[in-house]
């Protein structure tokens, strides 16, 4: 099968190399000429928010899908009106491209998420009580696009612009859920995983797997799975993104409509990875075991403040001498401050030694530059 994938970045890279053990042909589209699948793939160097080019790249392949959201979704439509097969399709990607489209989603299929207003851009004025989120409609990843406005001294950062006004949260745990519903309406759900992100980058820092939830918290969580698979009306894999409030409601943040950061641990610690269940998701085969087989958590290797330049990665072999360890690089060359540029998996006993063994891992390593 010929499976063309927009975006030739790192979960693109992963996704390739855990199906290369089997028999398809894989053909990714990135605007970045040495994007980490530029060397594992067929690969076209083109901007995958034109209409015309993903309408190219495209009309000859078997399938067709996507490792980033932002793409054009209106060639995707176009495409399964050829007849190609999109997963997941082009209503469900437009509907969570736009994080005004994707609150109302949520609200129309009583899918609980933090209470909002939208704001159209014109004007700044907004009913919403301090303290709020605000998310930039289109656009946003990895902690850019969203700032908390928490004071009067704080309006004066908001961004007229197109945006989710949201109400905070009172936070106790940051968790995710990854689902999969192949072409035959046969789902399955990952473990949850509990994500603390670095405040300062607003990027995930540590995964952690299994989490204790007590059975009201897990009770609410696979009812909104159960929600979501049933409202969607399309294959896919899909990361949903939850917040755990200290009183113990959980609610929806937002949702990937791909591979995640937050699944990365999979590879090492459950029967099978989030990119097998993705590979078997795009060919319409039977969906993968997702057990937990141990304790698993994963740290992101993030660009170091200060180091632009040719990558050198500090420290890593020591890191490589320890047991239950997992390196897994993403083919980028140049390094810049807060840039993904790899992460590591690690497996344990148990909670405490995994957070012990993350914690010790994150101090031995560094991106740096030469």
């Amino acid at each position: 099968m010929k499976i063309g994938i927009l975006g030739g970045g790192q979960l693109g890279r992963m996704l390739i190399q855990e199906a290369l053990k089997y028999d398809d042909e894989f053909y990714t589209l990135d605007p970045a000429s040495d994007a980490p699948c530029h060397n594992i793939s067929y690969f076209t160097q083109g901007n995958f928010n034109d209409y015309e080019t993903v309408l190219n790249f495209g009309k000859d392949k078997d399938v067709v899908t996507i490792e980033i959201e932002h793409v054009n979704a209106d060639a995707l439509a176009e495409l399964e009106n050829q007849g190609i097969r999109v997963v997941p399709n082009s209503k469900i990607i437009k509907t969570i491209q736009q994080k005004i489209l994707q609150k109302e989603f949520y609200k129309a299929h009583d899918i609980p998420s933090p209470e909002f207003e939208i704001m159209d851009g014109s004007s700044d004025e907004i009913k919403m009580p301090l303290p709020f989120v605000q998310k930039m409609n289109t656009g946003g990843y990895d902690g850019k696009g969203v700032q908390v406005i928490r004071t009067n001294e704080d309006m004066k950062n908001l961004w007229i612009q197109d945006s989710v006004i949201e109400k905070l949260v009172d936070i106790d745990k940051e968790l995710s859920v990854i689902v999969a519903r192949n072409e035959n309406g046969e789902t399955k759900t990952f473990p949850v995983t509990e994500m603390v992100a670095d405040p300062k980058l607003n990027l995930l820092d540590f995964n952690i797997c299994p989490v204790f939830l007590t059975e009201e918290i897990e009770e609410q969580i696979n009812s909104i799975t159960e929600k979501f698979l049933n409202a969607i009306n399309s294959p896919g894999l899909f990361a949903i993104e939850l917040f755990l409030d200290k009183e113990g409601k959980v609610w929806v943040n937002e949702t990937a409509p791909r591979l995640h950061n937050s699944g990365h641990q999979s590879q090492e610690g459950n029967a099978n990875s989030q990119f097998e269940q993705m590979y078997r998701v795009v060919k319409n085969l039977p969906l993968a075991d997702t057990d937990a087989i141990i304790y698993s958590g994963m740290l992101n290797l993030v660009g170091a403040e200060g180091f632009s330049g040719k990558v050198v990665y500090e420290g890593m072999e020591d890191v490589l001498r320890l047991p239950e360890t997992y390196v897994h690089l993403y083919g980028k060359t140049e390094t810049k401050p807060g840039r993904k540029m790899g992460h590591i998996n690690v497996l344990a006993d148990s909670r405490e030694e995994l957070m012990e063994k993350l914690v010790m891992v994150k101090g031995m390593v560094r991106v740096i530059a030469e």
